[in-house]
Formats: structure tokens, sequence, C-alpha cells
């Protein structure tokens, strides 16, 4: 068993950046373990939805149950972690991960596989909200750019990693196998979590969960996403089930309002958007989701379907991208904390993002391979610069005990972001695909019909919906289908490029708020003392200004206490 470190009044912990790495390091397997296990599949998809018999429809939904369910357990997690032991939550949130991904290995259709993903993203969604929460626990703000980049570094090399590891087994042994690869990494890491990860005690409270909340939230969103990636294709834009659908969601998500407003512990504190710094960062992390969540997916999908790449050369022709991610953002991240200035990076990196996705709504299936790397290149490093600093200066500028909410909440939008970009570009391009095929009619018939007797059982595996098995087809009609959906997928990014010039504008008007040097556990001392004298939430009496402000100030260094929220 581990201890538990308790801070004393007046003696906050300063831990040493060897002490910090050996705390951070099972945390930082997790997070690898659970990345590696989401993306393992992300080159091998195509081939499992094929070989499983699914369309295209029920690509996008392996891909968005995901997120879906990453997205609506985000701010339950979060508001646990300020209620119950974080360390337990990490633990459990990792279990849950890894064994639905186990248990996908096992799928027989579409519908079990989608079944374990909605598992896989509860889980995924525990490591993403509690990892952000635990580094505000031990780290300053102004020292956590440096790990932000760690974290940016690992997210990386498992994006990376992943598609290459499942390429190189589907091609070589099994896809099922994707799904097993990551249980003994996962074992060490729940052991090592246990073992080094000390932190400080919560305050013992009553806790509440707001268990309607979750009810309504968790209903609003999925009815309204369930209605995108459907709507035009299992049933008209303009019909009876699309206004009880959307009426539903809307309903389900007013009611989430009020209920929030009522609630003594609400699941997303809606006082936050009070906050400029807050409510600009999750406006940003909208459109950064779509950015990295529907590039990723479809990126592994136009490799593979419109330039007839195999599972492993897909991962590897992705590399630019995350390498963009990887490089940018553990140097973006050691020179914020070098220099405590984050603002100019986050907007440089939203103007990279916006040229980047522009750039890949011009290629095709024959691009040039270098200049397709350069702007993928270009699309990583923008969204490396951006992703993770957004959660950092909301850290930095919101009210100590509300740190797990809107640490969760960030990601909670950022994940809505990516589900409903991922699940309506996936219906844009569920509907474009056949369009352009009817429209290349003609040529598609008279290629069949060279083939003489094969032609017709090509022409009906075609006209069934299913993902073709690339490999599989002839070489005439094989190109044909390469040259669709490399120009499908180029309007799926054409279409969300617009998007980035909504982080632009959201980036640029964040308050500029210097980075705090103190932890979460330091800054909530100041902040109980400022309370003592009155002030309002999240406030610090001006250094000297009262008994307790000079108590705070004789604990922790005057200037520090600048980047406080509300100064």
């Amino acid at each position: 068993m581990s201890t538990t470190q308790t801070l004393h009044p007046g003696e906050p912990a300063k831990m040493s950046h060897r002490q910090v790495m050996q705390s951070l390091t099972g945390l930082l397997m997790g997070m690898f373990v659970s990345i590696l296990a989401g993306t393992v599949v992300a080159s091998s998809l195509p081939i499992i939805v094929s070989d499983l018999g699914g369309s295209q429809t029920s690509y996008t939904w392996v891909v968005t149950a995901t997120l879906l369910a990453t997205t609506i357990s985000t701010p339950i997690w979060g508001k646990l972690a300020d209620l119950v032991d974080r360390k337990l939550l990490l633990q459990l949130s990792l279990a849950i991960f890894v064994i639905a991904s186990a248990i996908a290995g096992f799928s027989q259709d579409t519908n079990m596989l989608i079944t374990m993903r909605v598992l896989q993203g509860l889980g995924g969604g525990g490591m993403a909200a509690l990892s952000q929460v635990v580094m505000a626990d031990i780290i300053s703000p102004r020292e956590r750019g440096k790990y932000m980049g760690l974290f940016g570094a690992i997210m990386a090399v498992g994006t990376v990693a992943g598609p290459l590891i499942g390429g190189f087994i589907t091609d070589t042994i099994n896809w099922r196998w994707n799904f097993f690869v990551a249980l003994p990494i996962a074992v060490v890491a729940i052991w090592l979590i246990q073992r080094t990860l000390h932190l400080p005690e919560l305050a013992k409270r009553k806790v509440k969960i707001d268990y309607f909340g979750i009810i309504l939230l968790s209903a609003g969103v999925s009815l309204l996403l369930i209605w995108v990636s459907m709507a035009g294709t299992n049933f008209e834009w303009a019909s009876p089930t699309t206004a009880w659908m959307v009426g539903g969601a809307v309903l389900a998500l007013i009611a989430f309002v009020v209920v929030e407003i009522r609630a003594s512990e609400p699941l997303i504190n809606l006082g936050l958007f009070k906050n400029a710094t807050f409510t600009l960062a999750v406006i940003a992390s909208l459109s950064v989701g779509v950015t990295m969540f529907g590039t990723s997916v479809f990126l592994s999908q136009y490799m593979i379907m419109a330039r007839g790449a195999t599972a492993t050369s897909a991962g590897l022709m992705t590399l630019p991208m995350m390498a963009g991610v990887l490089v940018i953002s553990t140097i973006a991240g050691a020179m914020i904390s070098r220099f405590g200035k984050w603002k100019a990076f986050v907007v440089a990196g939203s103007i990279m993002q916006t040229i980047g996705l522009f750039a890949l709504g011009t290629i095709h299936y024959d691009t040039n391979y270098l200049l397709l790397s350069a702007y993928m290149f270009l699309l990583g490093s923008g969204v490396g610069m951006v992703m993770q600093n957004m959660v950092l200066v909301v850290q930095n500028a919101v009210p100590q005990k509300e740190l797990g909410v809107a640490s969760s909440a960030v990601t909670f939008f950022r994940s809505l972001g990516g589900t409903v970009g991922v699940a309506a570009l996936g219906s844009i391009l569920a509907l474009r695909i056949p369009e352009m095929l009817a429209e290349r009619k003609e040529e598609m018939g008279a290629a069949l019909a060279q083939l003489g007797a094969a032609g017709k059982d090509v022409g009906q595996a075609l006209a069934s919906g299913t993902m073709p098995a690339m490999n599989q087809l002839p070489e005439s009609i094989r190109q044909i289908i390469e040259s669709v959906y490399g120009d499908a997928v180029a309007q799926v990014f054409a279409i969300a490029a617009p998007l980035g010039f909504l982080t632009i504008l959201a980036v640029a008007f964040l308050p500029n708020l210097p980075l705090s040097r103190m932890t979460r556990t330091e800054r909530s001392k100041v902040e109980e003392a400022a309370a003592t004298v009155g002030s309002g939430p999240g406030e610090l009496p001006a250094a000297g200004g009262s008994a307790a402000g000079a108590t705070a100030e004789t604990t922790l260094p005057a200037d520090e206490l600048e980047s406080a929220p509300g100064r």
C-alpha cells in the first residue's frame, strides 16, 4: 500500500523534478496504455469493419461510440475527482478501459464491437479527466507547461505507435490481437499508480452525486449525436424522426441546465461560464476536438481507401501529423515553463491548425506524398500547441475547489466537438460516396462490363453498401473507388476547415493571465484565507491588504499571488 502525503497549513510541499516524475510514472504509463488501446485499431479499422460486414455508417459509429461515451463520462469523472480518492478512480477507469478492449477482440459483428467501444470510452473519459486533475494536485501552472508537453509527447507516441503496431498485427497475425496487446502494460500501470502516485488528502465532506444531471446530459447528447449520424441515410433530415429526436435532445439539455442551476453539487458548474478564460477555452476546445478526432479518423481511412495502403503502411503514412503533435507540443511546453508566457504559442498554434485543415481540403487520391506530409505536419503542430494548453490556462484561472470540474469540462467540450465532428463528417462522407459513385456510373459500368461474369459479383458487392476490401478489387474498379474516396475525404476536411477561424478568435481573446507557481493545495489555502475576510469566489486579497492576506503572503511569495483567479 502506498502512503498518502498530508499537507499541513503553512507547510506547502515542494516536490523536486525527480519526485514529480516518480509520482507521474504510473500515470504516464496508464495514459500511454489507454491511448495505445484506443489507437491500435486506427489503421486497421477499415479492414475490421469490412471483415465484420459493416458499412460506412458502422465505421463511423465504431469511432463515435467511444467518443460519445468519453464525452458523457468525462464531467462525471471530473466531479468525482473533487469528491473521492483520485488514485482509486484512476485505477478503476484504466481497468474498465482495458477489460472492454480485451472483450472487443472477440467481437462477432459490428454491434458487439460498438458496445465494447462504448465501455472503452467510459474508461477513457476517466483517464482523460483525472490525469489533468492529478497534475494540478502536485505541479503549479508555471511548471505544468513542460509536464503538459510530456503528456502531449506520450499522447503523440501512443497515437503513432498504436496504428503501427495495429497495422503490423493485422497484416501478420490477425486484427483481433490488436485488442489484447495493451493488457500486460495495463496491469503494470495499475500497480505503478498504486506504488508511486502520492496525492494530498481531500478535505472530508459529504459526497453528493448529481444523478439527474448525469441522466439528462447523457440523454441529450446521445440523442443529438445519434440524429446527426443517422439523418440523411436512415431517415430524411426533415422528417418526424428528426423532430422528436432533436426536440427530445433540446428538452433534455434545457432540463439539464435547470437541474445544474439548482444542484448543490452540479455536474458542470454553470457559474464557471462567467469566467472569460473558461468560456473562451471551451469554445476553442470544441473546434479543436473536431480537428483532432476528425482528421485522425478520416486520414487513416483516406490512406487505405484512397491510396491503397495496407494497415501497416497507413500507420506509417500518418506519422507526419503525429510527429507534429509530438515535437511541437514538447518544445512549446518547455518554453512555456521556462518563460511563463503561453498566449503567443496558443495563437500561433490555432493559425497553423487552420492553415493545415484548408490545405488538407485540397488533396486528391494521387496528391504527392511529400506535400501531403507537409500538410499533416502543419496541422499536427497546430493541434499540439493548442490542445493541452487549453486545460492549463483554465486550471490557472479558476478557483481550486472547482479545478476538477473545470478541467474535465474543457476535456468534455473537446470530446463533444470531436464526437459531433466525427458523427457529422462521417454522415457527410456516407452521403457523398454513393453520390460520387453515381456521378461515375457510366465509367463504373464500363469497367464492370470488361470483367465479364466476374463483374456482376463485384457490382453486387459494391451495391450492398458494405465497405469494400480494396486489395480484393480488380485494378480498374479500385482506381475509381480510390478516386472517389480521395475526393470525398478532402471535402470533409474542407467543410471542417472554417472552424479553425473560431479557434483563432477564441484564443486571441483569452485573458493573458500570468501562470502561478503554486500547486492546487497551496492556492486552495490562499483562497480559503481570502474567503475568511469576505472576498468573492476565486478572489484573493491584495498582498498585505489584510491579516489573512498577510498570512498567505508569509507562506507564499507575493509575486505568485498575482496570477491567482480574480487578479
